[in-house]
């Protein structure tokens, strides 16, 4: 149905908070560069309004640290363009404070816990190959 395909990929080392938190950051970012993902709101039997939700589903992944980078590498060699999440992340509390740490690291020395695109299949694929369903 979709020639799209959007890949969560979340370090296998993960809290379960840390998950959920990285998970939900890395969707964000993925609605922002792709509006037009998003359905009409959704309305139950009684006639409220809920939030408009993403009408292409998304595949959740897991990888190593050694997969990550490869997978981080991957994709900016096919220069696409992802939503990413560092470890450093995890100890800021706001997003000018997560973009400050953010741009201390390079593509070399980063610590990717988190990673998120919307691509043709086919390259999403190619770039995640090694990564794993999430359990």
């Amino acid at each position: 149905m979709f020639d799209t395909k959007i890949a969560i990929v979340l370090r296998n080392d993960l809290a379960a908070w840390q998950e959920l938190n990285v998970t939900a950051f890395l969707t964000s970012g993925i609605v922002a560069q792709y509006p037009e993902i998003i359905g009409e709101p959704y309305r139950d039997a009684a006639g409220h309004v809920y939030n408009r939700l993403s009408i292409q589903p998304m595949v959740v992944l897991t990888a190593d640290r050694e997969n990550m980078r490869s997978i981080h590498r991957r994709s900016l060699e096919r220069a696409i363009t992802t939503s990413l999440y560092v470890e450093e992340m995890f100890a800021t509390g706001h997003d000018g404070a997560n973009r400050e740490v953010f741009g201390h690291f390079s593509p070399d020395d980063a610590k990717v816990v988190g990673i998120a695109m919307r691509a043709e299949k086919k390259i999403v694929d190619k770039i995640t190959r090694g990564a794993r369903l999430h359990p």
